[in-house]
């Protein structure tokens, strides 16, 4: 999937120092509900495990072929929040010198495509810590609605003490407001 600036891919072995440069940022990982990565180790143990899947890819910038970031979905019976079976939440996070550059949006879009075009989910779910408004932001501006619901995740990285705000897209809705964006596989 891609766009004139990103390409979502699937993550490679070879993307684990990338993955460290970013992932060690102590303002990255929690933000996303995961611990700043400790070794290049540690990434590519990340790469071999929870981003070895059909459904996480790397936002890479077609310019240079960087991983800056992640994006992907969790089908029923994976999300961190109760969804229904047709349903997916999706979760991202992008690297700090690449914020506020419309990247995070830009991905989020192409994804909410692929899930829609491709996996038919009925409708999709995202949350976000309220320590951090900005990832809010980003789910508003594709199309994602504020259902007042706040979530403890306390599986996640520094969660006991931080809710999260659940978001949610009904995808009849996104259809009728969509940009277009080509999708290219």
């Amino acid at each position: 999937m891609e766009t004139d600036r990103i390409l979502l891919r699937p993550w490679h072995e070879e993307d684990a120092e990338a993955l460290y440069k970013y992932a060690s940022d102590p303002e990255v990982g929690p933000r996303a509900g995961w611990p700043p990565h400790r070794s290049v180790e540690e990434s590519l143990n990340i790469i071999r495990t929870i981003f070895h899947n059909d459904h996480t890819w790397a936002i890479t910038l077609k310019a240079t072929g960087e991983p800056v970031g992640c994006m992907g979905y969790y089908p029923y019976g994976e999300s961190n929040i109760p969804i229904g079976e047709h349903d997916a939440e999706l979760g991202y996070w992008l690297a700090r010198p690449y914020w506020n550059r419309g990247i995070c949006t830009e991905a989020l879009r192409l994804m909410i495509d692929y899930c829609i075009r491709e996996k038919g989910f009925r409708t999709l779910w995202s949350d976000y810590f309220v320590d951090n408004p900005a990832s809010g932001r980003v789910m508003e501006k594709c199309g994602f609605r504020d259902t007042g619901m706040v979530n403890s995740l306390s599986h996640l990285y520094h969660a006991d003490d931080r809710p999260v705000k659940v978001m949610k897209l009904e995808t009849g809705r996104y259809r009728q407001e969509e940009t277009h964006l080509e999708i290219v596989q």
